[in-house]
């Protein structure tokens, strides 16, 4: 995870907690990270001080909603990892 969130440009706990889970995770996806609802969930849970398990019923239901937005949302911008790479080395798609 530690990894992920550098890659995202996101080098402290203090940085993840100013985005929050949402915004962190759209940042990872758009960087290569493949979408796992449990990645999300754990990332929501530790912001709140709870175990990554803690989470149940209608609270979960709604959890997998935003993260299913989240995904949507990278996948929209269009700029997945190789979109990315492709860019930077002048082969991506011409805006």
């Amino acid at each position: 995870m530690e990894q992920a969130c550098a890659r995202a440009g996101i080098h402290s706990a203090e940085e993840l907690r100013a985005l929050g889970a949402d915004e962190t995770y759209f940042r990872l996806l758009r960087t290569g990270s493949k979408p796992h609802f449990i990645g999300y969930y754990v990332i929501e849970m530790g912001l709140q001080g709870r175990p990554w398990n803690d989470c149940k019923g209608k609270e979960k239901d709604a959890l997998r909603a935003r993260f299913d937005a989240i995904v949507a949302r990278a996948a929209e911008s269009g700029e997945g990892a190789i979109e990315r790479i492709l860019n930077e080395i002048g082969t991506g798609l011409r805006r």
